[in-house]
């Protein structure tokens, strides 16, 4: 296993963590690119030389035994392009990252109306992050969030890698809707990693920006309001 380390910081201040590690690379593009295009330099390195590849947010705790059983679980499902597991709050509680194809409306309530959400509005909020579903099942769910993406690197090849046109949110979205086109994209709950959530975009308003911006690229290059894929895939997962 080999570890690379993309630092958007304005300086290389913890270059010297690393350098001496060689199983590790430290990449410093010295500036912040965003994060498809950061992860981006990373999985360029790796696309001839790596059966497999994890995009991991730095607020994650993974123990090792976990990863060995998901990447057995890709060795042995080949049509799996993309797996992440359970995901939990580090109270235990379940993080719900499965989610439908966003419509315009799922976001702006999800985003800026959470606390006036109830009766058939929180239906709707609940079925887009599918909560009538069974978390403690294994299952194919089309948006899969970026804070664990375990992939398979013959299916970047195919379907390529993060949007760079996506500085920040919603990249994530993208990439795992091009990878579900052509390969499974599941969730795995036999194993659970804890995610520190920090929502940064409901803390600041330059990450709020940044939502936006990548909302309108995300409508804009599949459709607003008529989008027969979401149409059909968000559909089958309401069932």
């Amino acid at each position: 296993m080999h570890l690379y380390v993309v630092d958007n910081s304005p300086t290389d201040a913890i270059r010297n963590h690393f350098d001496d590690l060689s199983f590790v690379t430290y990449i410093f593009p010295n500036e912040n690119l965003g994060y498809g295009k950061a992860h981006n330099l990373a999985i360029k390195q790796i696309l001839d030389e790596s059966d497999y590849h994890l995009v991991l947010n730095p607020d994650i705790i993974v123990n090792e035994a976990a990863l060995k059983d998901m990447l057995a679980y890709l060795q042995a499902n080949v049509n799996v392009g993309l797996l992440m597991p359970k995901v939990l709050y580090a109270n235990g509680e379940t993080q719900y990252l499965c989610k439908l194809f966003p419509t315009p409306f799922d976001l702006i309530m999800r985003r800026f109306i959470p606390a006036f959400i109830s009766g058939a509005l929180q239906k709707r909020l609940d079925q887009y992050e599918l909560k009538h579903k069974d978390y403690k099942q294994m299952m194919e769910v089309p948006n899969l969030s970026g804070c664990f993406m375990l992939l398979r690197v013959e299916v970047l090849k195919i379907v390529g890698l993060f949007d760079e046109s996506f500085f920040m949110y919603l990249e994530d979205t993208d990439l795992s809707r091009r990878i579900n086109m052509q390969f499974k994209t599941m969730y795995y709950p036999e194993v659970s990693i804890v995610h520190h959530y920090e929502k940064g975009s409901y803390k600041s308003f330059k990450l709020l920006k940044y939502h936006i911006v990548s909302a309108f690229r995300y409508f804009n290059k599949y459709g607003w309001f008529f989008d027969t894929v979401r149409t059909t895939i968000n559909g089958r997962m309401k069932a």
